[in-house]
């Protein structure tokens, strides 16, 4: 094995997407299930997403679902990637990881994004605007003092008070400039921009003031990584995913993951497939030797310290077997 994959921690971010035919309740134990999984292939941490009224997508209260995630587990770390503060007050975001720390000690991480809804409907719905965006240097701030008992208010967050509960900047636009004001760990994607993503981690560490939170820089990068017995069915892995961006581009919802074969067969308009060749293009994918290159290559290039792996597809005993192939290249 490479000593620079060797020395990365890789860790999975799990949105609990919807499959064409079943349930949200399903795509939810998935979730769970996959957690316990990746706990015994080693993954060092197993991050839930937040997104509202989508339908391809059944997490919409990562804070409740890293619950059931932990309860399930028993060391992997269990956190958020991330919760989208402009949706929230922090002081209810600090409680809630006030709780979970409290029940979980020692493993629960804070992923932090400043996404607000994907939709005007569903900012409507949340009583946020795209404006409010711009003040999560703020927010975060804020909520990071729950945590120190620093709040002007005389308010106290219990059980948060006191509590260690490691943050994460999602860093998106604006946010690895944030991430290195705050002096916190930062995650950035995706892999299929490798050029931007660069200058994120560059600006990041050239700019990075250390804080009670990180004396140093890390970075997490973070994307689809698929690996498979050939290149094909590794490219197969992509599909219903890339489909779907591309369905979103074209017709404005987010929709289940369909099967592989339905998207094969689809007749697609010519604007549909440049979204979904798009889509395709970019991800780190082949057979474990192609991808072991590949995942060298990227962290010389970032020297990152973690690869958060974001993959979704509609079988999920290919996404499973994926996920201990990887394994394998990153545990030697």
């Amino acid at each position: 094995m490479s000593s620079v994959i060797a020395a990365t921690r890789f860790s999975v971010l799990d949105r609990s997407r919807t499959r064409e035919g079943g349930s949200n309740a399903q795509a939810l134990r998935d979730t769970v299930r996959l957690a316990r999984e990746l706990e015994g292939l080693g993954y060092h941490r197993f991050w839930v997403s937040e997104h509202h009224g989508v339908p391809g997508v059944a997490g919409s209260a990562p804070t409740v679902l890293a619950a059931a995630v932990a309860s399930a587990t028993d060391r992997i770390r269990v956190g958020t990637g991330g919760v989208m503060l402009p949706n929230h007050q922090p002081l209810v975001v600090a409680e809630q990881f006030g709780v979970l720390e409290s029940l979980f000690p020692g493993r629960i991480d804070m992923g932090l994004g400043r996404s607000v809804g994907f939709t005007d409907g569903v900012r409507k719905a949340l009583g946020r605007g795209k404006d409010d965006a711009d003040d999560f240097a703020v927010q975060l701030e804020e909520l990071l003092g729950w945590f120190r008992g620093t709040s002007p208010t005389g308010v106290h967050a219990r059980p948060a008070e006191g509590l260690t509960v490691p943050p994460f900047v999602l860093a998106m636009g604006e946010g690895a400039a944030i991430a290195a004001r705050a002096g916190l760990p930062m995650v950035i994607g995706d892999l299929r921009s490798r050029e931007r993503m660069q200058r994120g981690i560059d600006h990041y560490r050239a700019h990075f003031r250390p804080s009670p939170w990180a004396r140093e820089p890390y970075v997490v990068i973070s994307g689809t990584v698929a690996v498979a017995a050939t290149p094909e069915e590794a490219r197969r892995l992509l599909i219903p995913e890339a489909w779907a961006m591309a369905y979103s581009r074209t017709h404005g919802t987010f929709p289940p993951l369909p099967p592989v074969e339905r998207v094969e067969g689809l007749a697609m308009t010519e604007r549909e497939r440049g979204f979904y060749e798009a889509g395709l293009a970019g991800h780190i994918a082949g057979t474990e030797e192609q991808v072991a290159h590949e995942l060298e290559t990227v962290l010389k290039e970032t020297a990152a310290q973690e690869v958060l792996v974001t993959t979704s597809t509609y079988d999920r005993e290919a996404m499973l077997d994926s996920y201990r192939r990887l394994a394998t290249i990153t545990s030697g």
